[in-house]
């Protein structure tokens, strides 16, 4: 772990080992890369999304205790969120379709994400005012996993609506407590200041830059502090009967439901991976186990329990780093574990799906993660599958080759690193040919539709270009005068640099706010049309 942490760039890490009637728990690095303070088993760390899983126990808890329904519809428990879903006559948004991420909501937004303005207290409401378009439902309730940070939002404001309290009181009283994770909180927790903790080891970025926690709008979805030894106390529950001392806590209906996929469109044709009410499943390294990962300003971590092997593992690093690669550290810890392997395979299908062929083509993400950038979604996350008779190859720009067999029965696909199925070809109730690995979706789509859309951008930046260089050109000899047709939208095209100072001189955790700097940057993006047509 020591020289994992050293290779990859990671300040530190601490982690949780399960097993058969042992536990064990484990750190290195630092705590603080400023102080070089070493990282001790019983820090805490923030775990971000991982937090979700214990938010989810809490709706279960709800529901077990008669308060609440899973097929309950949202709006109905939330008056005051006005979603604008197509289905709602036929399939209204439940509580369920939330926990499952299957309620087609978008994962989230810059302002939700980047911003200095919330505090510890602000009301969850203000996580999804602001912008009717967030609330739009993209696909039919249930059919389709999309990731939503805004839905675990609205599941924050269930429970306050429920309990007619904080969600942060009712899940460490009612839910972490009884969990025996008494080092564990909901509440906001920093490293410095009003709520700090000195235990709560720093935050980092890269090149071992510190970053403090700060309040977020999201918080219900990535608000949460914790201890290896207090995960490993969630995985032993999770691996159980649903019960705390021989107490029923949640339905032993749940347990399997946790992290088994159920009526997406997926599921019902035969693939077993895909998101449960509080995991994903998760086919890596040999084994199959629930997983969820986490990140946050300055962390990011990973937990996995495998119940048919009574294991689990946990792992929190105190660094959020774009270019480490953290799975390694996940494969130390599986390989730690000594689960044994499966013993077999699924065969390879004698015979492929006689319309194979008809999946050949080009597909785009359907949900959009977000919306609002729907069009770079298609243009740079587009999949080109091809069946070459014998194996189906999908081709992205951003990933190696995906080479996948026919297995089993029906339209069941395996990429080659994985034991389990990992893929289907599905035909949604529109129509329109579908591939999914269970938590992704990719509709078939016209290529003119995409040939349109480079060629609209890269004739945009042509043009763009064009104009600047034009502009430059005649600025350096003189030529140019405010009476040069070239010469405002030179100016269009220049401006868009103006804001990057005010950028610079900003934290990057303001991107979502309204500061100068984007007030700027709005203005100019504005401009330069105006400018190009009056050219």
């Amino acid at each position: 772990m020591e020289q994992v942490l050293r290779e990859e760039g990671l300040s530190g890490a601490v982690w949780a080992l399960v097993g058969p009637g042992r536990t064990d728990v484990g750190a290195a690095g630092y705590s603080d890369a400023r102080t070089t303070a070493p990282m001790r088993p019983d820090h805490r760390v923030q775990v971000g999304s991982v937090g979700k899983v214990v938010l989810a126990i809490g709706i279960l808890r709800l529901v077990t205790e008669g308060r609440l329904s899973l097929d309950t519809p949202v709006t109905g428990l939330l008056p005051k969120v006005a979603l604008t879903n197509a289905w709602s006559r036929t399939d209204p948004v439940r509580v369920k379709h939330l926990l499952a991420h299957t309620a087609g909501l978008d994962h989230s937004r810059f302002w939700q994400v980047f911003s200095l303005e919330p505090t510890p207290d602000t009301p969850l409401i203000a996580s999804v005012r602001g912008d009717a378009s967030l609330l739009r439902v993209q696909s039919r309730p249930g059919s389709r996993y999309a990731y939503s940070n805004v839905g675990y939002a609205l599941l924050g404001m269930i429970i306050e609506s429920v309990t007619r309290a904080r969600y942060e009181n009712y899940l460490d009283e009612q839910v972490l407590a009884p969990l025996g994770m008494n080092e564990s909180t909901f509440w906001f927790v920093t490293q410095i200041g009003p709520h700090g903790d000195r235990r709560l080891a720093m935050g980092h970025f890269e090149q071992g830059v510190a970053q403090a926690a700060v309040p977020m709008y999201l918080r219900p979805a990535g608000q949460f502090t914790t201890t290896a030894a207090d995960m490993s106390r969630l995985a032993r529950f999770l691996m159980g009967d649903g019960t705390i001392d021989g107490e029923p806590f949640v339905a032993p209906a749940f347990a399997s439901a946790l992290g088994e996929p159920h009526g997406t469109e997926a599921a019902l044709a035969g693939l077993s991976i895909g998101h449960g009410l509080a995991l994903a499943g998760r086919d890596r390294h040999g084994v199959y186990g629930s997983c969820h990962p986490g990140t946050t300003i300055g962390f990011v971590a990973m937990f996995c329990v495998y119940p048919e092997h009574g294991r689990a593992f946990f792992v929190g690093t105190n660094t959020d780093s774009e270019k480490a690669d953290y799975d390694r550290l996940n494969r130390l810890l599986i390989a730690s574990l000594s689960m044994p392997a499966r013993p077999t395979r699924i065969e390879r299908a004698s015979t492929p799906p006689p319309d194979v062929e008809a999946w050949n083509g080009v597909y785009v993400p359907v949900p959009k993660a977000m919306s609002s950038l729907a069009w770079l979604d298609d243009l740079f996350n587009f999949v080109r599958a091809e069946w070459d008779g014998r194996v189906l190859r999908l081709t992205t720009l951003q990933a190696d080759e995906r080479v996948l067999e026919p297995v089993g029965a029906g339209r069941l696909f395996r990429a080659r690193d994985r034991d389990a199925p990992s893929h289907v070809l599905l035909v949604g109730p529109d129509g329109k040919r579908v591939i999914s690995d269970g938590l992704h979706s990719y509709e078939r789509t016209s290529l003119a539709r995409l040939v349109f859309g480079w060629t609209s951008t890269a004739v945009g930046l042509l043009g763009l270009g064009y104009v600047f260089v034009v502009g430059a050109v005649r600025t350096l000899r003189r030529r140019m005068s405010p009476q040069d047709p070239m010469f405002i939208p030179f100016i269009g095209v220049l401006a868009p640099a103006v804001p990057i100072p005010l950028f610079l001189g900003q934290s990057f955790l303001q991107l979502g706010d309204q500061t100068a700097a984007s007030l700027a940057l709005a203005t100019v993006t504005a401009v330069l049309p105006v400018t190009l047509v009056i050219g």
